[in-house]
């Protein structure tokens, strides 16, 4: 058991040279710290990533560390994701689409003691990709300018969890998580005539900090068949330790010759309180549904801004906003003790609604709503509780008016290992 634990830890660790977070190349990633990722797994994405309420003894689900008590005492559970997705951008009459595919996660839990359980894993934090241009004519002369804004980066979040249920249906848990990355945002702004400098500003941060998740769920047996869950999740604010910083880079068009200002904002970026709920109905172990709500405190921080009148680079309140999502999802097993494979297929659907947490130009950036559908499959016979295929797709529309209009179509891969690593084998 030690050594297979050891192996399950190294290979975890080697997944962190891996690039952990979702792709994009939405422009509205130049807002905040990203976009934000759901952290949702293979099997709850197919239900568009409903995961407070729920508990399942052979998934990993890190978004409710109480969760964590229900894992199975035989069996070790590692779970890896890949997606890939195609989005169509549309403003006024003009359309674009971009596509990306990116590893996603890696996550395992496994029983330690009577009633407790552990998990530890990578998942994506928020991601930071985008390149587009855009060119004006100066007044009513010939002359043009041409601003070019370009972004890659992102936070990764690696955790270790542990769930304990306390007391008859009540369980409580607790992510500890380490937060790294870095992100660079660039603005060129250039001119057709040669006799206009050329001006650059580099926006960088490098995030080295923690993050503490609490969560509670009650399960409660209504009768034989029937079985209601609900949880609770709170994420603890407080401030990165991060110091943005902001290089303008003034190149004379003639002469080719530089010069350069730096300006750095301490302590600048913060994440905000997050407190979740949520209830999951489930009913002879063939009928699962669930509603989850979510709210993320982020229009109380501050968030650094250039100021065009002073010239200087300096906190500014009312840059964001706070985040509101609800989802709703369910989950139809025909027959989970069929040996026949078509009977034990999982049929997932889930939608979400959201709203933003930053601002564009002073107006509310894009709402969100989203649709997912998948399926699990199992890979052996239920009697072993076998590995699962998890296959969704999910359709997501951000839009605001007179704003960009991102359409994104997304396949995610789940593939969820169950291995019975603690069973003991009695020879006779």
């Amino acid at each position: 058991m030690k050594n297979n634990i050891l192996t399950l830890i190294m290979a975890l660790a080697a997944t962190t040279t891996v690039n952990a977070q979702s792709g994009t190349n939405s422009p509205y990633s130049q807002y905040g710290l990203g976009i934000l990722a759901d952290q949702s797994q293979g099997f709850n994405r197919g239900m568009n990533g409903l995961a407070i309420g729920l508990r399942q003894s052979n998934q990993v689900n890190m978004l409710n560390p109480a969760s964590y008590s229900s894992v199975d005492s035989l069996t070790m559970i590692f779970d890896v994701g890949l997606s890939g997705q195609v989005t169509n951008f549309k403003e006024g009459n003009r359309k674009i689409n971009a596509n990306n595919a990116d590893f996603e996660y890696a996550v395992a839990a496994f029983r330690v003691m009577p009633k407790m359980g552990v998990s530890l894993g990578i998942v994506p934090f928020s991601n930071v990709g985008y390149n587009y241009s855009s060119t004006t004519k100066v007044g009513n002369s010939t002359t043009t300018s041409t601003e070019n804004h370009s972004g890659s980066g992102g936070v990764h979040q690696v955790y270790l969890g542990v769930g304990w249920n306390i007391l008859g249906g009540l369980s409580l848990g607790v992510n500890g998580s380490y937060l790294w990355g870095s992100y660079d945002r660039t603005l060129t702004i250039s001119s057709s005539d040669t006799y206009v400098n050329t001006v650059t500003k580099t926006y960088d941060v490098s995030i080295h900090s923690y993050k503490v998740d609490l969560g509670m769920q009650y399960s409660l047996d209504l009768n034989k068949k029937d079985n209601v869950t609900i949880g609770a999740t709170y994420s603890l604010g407080h401030n990165l330790n991060a110091d943005p910083s902001l290089t303008t880079t003034n190149t004379n068009s003639q002469t080719g010759v530089s010069t350069t200002n730096t300006q750095t904002v301490y302590d600048a970026l913060s994440i905000p309180d997050i407190i979740a709920v949520g209830a999951v109905w489930n009913h002879d172990r063939k009928y699962t549904f669930g509603i989850d709500y979510s709210l993320q405190k982020w229009g109380k921080l501050d968030y650094p801004q250039l100021n065009l009148t002073t010239g200087n680079y300096e906190l500014v309140s009312g840059l964001l906003s706070d985040k509101h999502k609800i989802t709703a999802g369910g989950e139809w097993i025909p027959n989970w003790q069929s040996r026949k494979i078509y009977n034990r297929i999982h049929y997932r659907l889930g939608a979400s609604y959201s709203t933003p947490y930053f601002k564009v130009n002073g107006q509310d950036g894009p709402k969100e709503i989203s649709i997912s559908a998948g399926f699990g499959i199992p890979i052996t016979n239920s009697w072993n509780h076998g590995s699962v295929l998890n296959i969704s797709g999910q359709w997501v529309k951000a839009s605001a008016k007179d704003l960009i209009t991102e359409n994104t179509f997304r396949i995610n891969i789940g593939l969820t290992f169950n291995e019975r690593w603690f069973n003991k084998w009695k020879v006779k």
